[in-house]
């Protein structure tokens, strides 16, 4: 993974681009003339100091100060940038324990973050818990295959939102884990859980045809992939879309040096990031588009 130095002191502009079409950029000779950033994190679990020196797997890695810092010079360098959060925000440190989700909800505030998707341990102080914390979120909250209708938070949570950023409209939208066995009923309720497969294949095409979006984008809590057993998980939910070109994901604590690429159903490319956990890494993927908004991209992630 990039360290935050080397990082600032190259430009992304050399590395490795992988077209969604399938093409990569020295094949295109059209002139890219929109650039949009996706920043993102995951299960960074209320991490919001640098772990110590003496920590025997982290030392001095990670803090929400230097994310910030990071993120405010990624947006100085592209104006046109998105950040977003793939889910279990909550629970891992004194600070959930003692705030209850208040201070994470208001430091992401205050970072801008975009949106974020639901995770299982968001539901750990209840679902009235998660609701008492949304009055701190500046930011939309996304996920389209939990069913709330029959909970306190109806209404609160929206399956997917757009975007509009230098002209490119770009809808997001949200996947949830299965909570039975992970989370207890008593804390998420009468919350229905719906088969993300097919909810993301619903969401994708209302985003692509009917609001006519540039890029689609899910931000996953699934996990990036499961082996010998049917759980719905990432690389596979890229397998199943059509329209979706990026899937930001979570739960599994995956750290990737880059994003997966795979295949959909039309037999393009679906780029698939996951940034491990604990607020330790920042991933980054940078959209081209040329004049006719058909976008190549890459990706990477960065050590805070």
């Amino acid at each position: 993974m990039m360290n935050r130095r080397k990082f600032l002191a190259q430009t992304t502009a050399s590395s490795a681009f992988v077209g969604l079409g399938g093409l990569s950029l020295n094949s295109c000779n059209t002139a890219t003339n929109k650039h949009i950033t996706i920043l993102h994190t995951n299960d960074v679990h209320s991490h919001i100091d640098v772990f110590p020196n003496d920590h025997s797997q982290y030392p001095n890695l990670g803090g929400l100060a230097r994310r910030a810092s990071l993120v405010a010079q990624i947006r100085r360098e592209n104006p046109h940038t998105l950040l977003f959060d793939a889910g279990d925000i909550f629970q891992g440190t004194p600070y959930f324990n003692f705030y209850g989700g208040e201070l994470e909800f208001k430091l992401m505030s205050m970072l801008k973050y975009d949106a974020a998707t639901i995770g299982n341990h968001d539901f750990d102080n209840g679902i009235e818990g998660l609701l008492a914390q949304l009055p701190h979120a500046k930011f939309e909250l996304l996920s389209a295959n939990y069913d709330f209708s029959n909970t306190v938070l109806d209404g609160y949570v929206q399956p997917y939102k757009t975007y509009f950023i230098d002209d490119i409209k770009i809808g997001v939208y949200g996947l949830g884990v299965a909570l039975d066995g992970l989370v207890t009923k008593r804390l998420y309720r009468e919350t229905k859980y719906l088969n993300p497969y097919e909810i993301a294949t619903d969401v994708e095409q209302k985003l692509k045809i009917e609001e006519k979006c540039d890029l689609v984008i899910c931000l996953s809590h699934l996990g990036y992939t499961y082996e010998n057993t049917n759980r719905p998980h990432d690389l596979e939910l890229a397998s199943n879309t059509a329209h979706t070109n990026l899937i930001i994901g979570g739960h599994t604590h995956t750290f990737l040096d880059r994003p997966t690429i795979k295949k959909n159903r039309r037999g393009n490319n679906v780029l698939v990031n996951q940034v491990g956990c604990y607020g330790l890494n920042l991933g980054r993927i940078d959209f081209y588009l040329d004049a006719d908004k058909n976008a190549i991209g890459n990706g990477l992630s960065i050590t805070v």
